[in-house]
């Protein structure tokens, strides 16, 4: 896909990483109790010039910071995964929310909720962090397995079946999430709410510092694959004559795509979105070589994730609304505004 006619030459990386640092300190002044200043009490903090009121420290660096922290992490991580996922399908309708990728991690996350606390000495592992992520991720990667399965051998190249197989699939997970939320106690219901409409609010350094590792390692395996992955968006045939392994790449794809959404559900429920929407503002302006797409899907998708958060935690102050909730109009919009621009050709 080439750049579309009549946009704009796309901004430097360097250019987007200092649009997301401003966000990021913007965004730190904003929430149920503003900060004024943010900026300032940071450099103050950090160079020691002046200790800060320990009001001012707690909201900064105990509950303000890893939260946005925290979200660009995971929009970067969902934009890298949509991106991968529209590389694999050659799709570029494809995101692991409209694919049902994100809703098999939430409902296999669901299914431990409910009733592995019904097994004697279950419930205290079930409801520790730590093994949640495991559990989605097994729900993630069975899903990719599958919608990778179904598209080798029954739809190569359909756009319209594939996106039908997600929708398939994501009822089918809703369904199952529905039994869950109907046999659930009170408190087990209002932790499945966490799940269905997305939310950061557990956010902690602890968070932060496992699901930078999980992005820094998925973005090291993905490198050396690019190459790979841009000669299979010119064709399976070109890919296998210039060289790739298109089983062992897929393999490779699928297990980074259902960590990243495994673990980003785990972590903060179901966000959907993200990953339809940085890849395309990225290629709309950049071209498709995924050398270029990859980093600046991650940077989009983080600048992305922490304007809908910071909407998520201020629009209704001190109440909170559902990140996921902004994140579905943010994507919805976007995905009609496509077909518009199309008038029906394929985007």
């Amino acid at each position: 896909m080439r750049r579309y006619p009549g946009w704009p030459e796309p901004p430097n990386t360097l250019v987007l990483v200092g649009v997301l640092f401003l966000i990021t300190l913007v965004a730190t002044k904003y929430g149920a109790l503003p900060l004024d200043q943010s900026a300032w009490l940071f450099w103050r903090e950090v160079s020691e010039s002046e200790i800060l009121a320990v009001g001012s420290r707690h909201i900064l660096w105990g509950i303000r910071l890893p939260r946005i922290l925290f979200a660009g992490v995971v929009g970067a991580s969902l934009g890298i995964g949509g991106a991968l996922t529209q590389a694999l399908f050659r799709n570029p309708l494809a995101e692991p929310g409209l694919l049902g990728i994100s809703s098999g991690a939430a409902c296999a996350a669901a299914l431990s909720i409910v009733f592995l606390g019904r097994i004697p000495g279950a419930d205290t592992f079930a409801s520790h962090w730590l093994p949640l992520p495991l559990i989605a991720f097994s729900g993630a990667i069975l899903v990719c397995l599958f919608l990778n399965g179904i598209s080798q051998r029954w739809m190569t190249g359909s756009m319209a079946g594939l996106l039908l197989t997600g929708i398939a699939v994501n009822a089918l997970a809703g369904a199952v999430i529905g039994l869950c939320a109907y046999t659930a106690t009170d408190i087990q219901l209002r932790t499945l709410t966490f799940w269905t409409l997305g939310s950061l609010a557990n956010a902690s350094w602890t968070l932060v510092a496992v699901s930078s590792g999980i992005l820094l390692v998925t973005w090291i395996a993905a490198r050396p694959l690019l190459q790979g992955l841009n000669a299979l968006l010119l064709g399976e045939n070109i890919a296998r004559h210039v060289g790739v392994c298109l089983p062992s790449l897929r393999l490779r794809i699928v297990l980074m795509v259902a960590g990243l959404a495994g673990f980003a559900v785990a972590f903060c429920g179901v966000i959907g979105f993200i990953g339809l929407v940085a890849p395309h503002l990225v290629r709309m302006t950049a071209g498709a070589d995924l050398r270029v797409v990859l980093p600046r899907a991650a940077i989009v998708g983080a600048i992305l994730l922490i304007c809908a958060d910071t909407l998520a935690r201020t629009i209704a102050a001190p109440a909170e609304v559902p990140v996921g909730i902004f994140t579905a109009l943010l994507g919805s919009s976007f995905f009609l505004w496509l077909l518009a621009r199309d008038k029906g050709r394929a985007v």
